[in-house]
């Protein structure tokens, strides 16, 4: 339901996120001029949204308002940490422990329940907001691309690696009676609005996670080839419950290939709009036209 509640919440969502995909430089700059104990301390605020949403549906509880606002607080703190033991950013335990609990946070749906049905992608967003604090803010990481402002190229590339894809995932999914062709053509309106949502809240999301900033840190350790390899195998995993009750292994066959895709599109300039092109029109063909 469309409240003044839930449309306060999901602007104070959406202003962390859109800030610092169109002026990230410009805010990591500013944060580093404030005193320690403000920048650590001050992503508490990004638990707002969950307050404002559940105590206008008469749901809030305070353990799961403290979880919100400690978590940000505790992962700014981290990567200070990391920082100041990590200088060649490299990558250490804490990073990984970051990306751990968030990525398994939100794959695993742990904090979902808390939140209405149809508003469970607060959670998502608010954790989001909490990592790119974190490590594009206090960490500072280096060549994550998340950077909204399009070039020309970022379409080109991302469209280029959704080319090279589709026939492979169009031939292989059809012959596994994965992917089945709808009847319908949709109209223009639903069809933008699809991607749109897609690519925002779904694109941009998980390849700021899997490319921006895991691929990123593991090029690092074992090299580029198998970085895309490696995160493109874990990409495919976090699939294995979607559409089935079982272990879904058509659904990861086919997502571990994508992220080859996606991964190839993020690297050859680093930069996470290139692949959320790729992975937005991807999702978008199959959701529209494909089951």
């Amino acid at each position: 339901m469309l409240t003044l509640p839930n449309v306060i919440a999901a602007i104070l969502t959406l202003i962390p996120f859109l800030a610092a995909a169109f002026f990230g430089q410009t805010l990591q700059a500013r944060t580093q001029a404030l005193p320690t104990t403000v920048r650590l301390l001050s992503p508490i605020i990004l638990c707002a949204p969950y307050a404002i949403v559940t105590i206008a549906a008469g749901d809030f509880h305070w353990g799961w308002f403290l979880l919100y606002a400690l978590i940000p607080v505790a992962i700014a703190i981290l990567m200070h940490h990391a920082a100041q033991a990590d200088p060649n950013q490299t990558g250490n335990w804490r990073d990984l422990l970051i990306l751990l609990i968030l990525g398994l946070a939100v794959d695993l749906r742990w904090f979902e329940p808390v939140w209405p049905p149809h508003l469970a992608v607060f959670n998502k967003m608010l954790l989001l907001n909490a990592g790119i604090y974190g490590i594009l803010y206090i960490r500072q990481l280096d060549g994550v691309g998340f950077d909204l402002r399009f070039r020309l190229n970022d379409i080109r590339i991302g469209l280029r690696e959704c080319i090279f894809y589709v026939p492979i995932a169009l031939v292989l999914g059809l012959s596994l009676g994965f992917l089945h062709f709808h009847p319908l053509w949709p109209s223009l309106p639903h069809l933008a609005a699809a991607y749109v949502f897609t690519f925002f809240f779904i694109a941009v999301p998980e390849e700021l996670f899997f490319r921006g900033w895991m691929q990123n840190l593991l090029e690092r350790r074992i090299g580029r080839p198998a970085a895309l390899l490696l995160t493109a195998c874990l990409f495919g995993l976090t699939h294995f419950n979607k559409r089935a009750l079982h272990f879904n292994w058509r659904y990861v066959l086919l997502a571990a290939i994508a992220g080859i895709f996606y991964g190839r599109a993020w690297r050859q300039e680093r930069r996470v709009g290139a692949s959320a092109v790729t992975h937005a029109t991807v999702d978008t063909l199959w959701s529209v036209w494909l089951r």
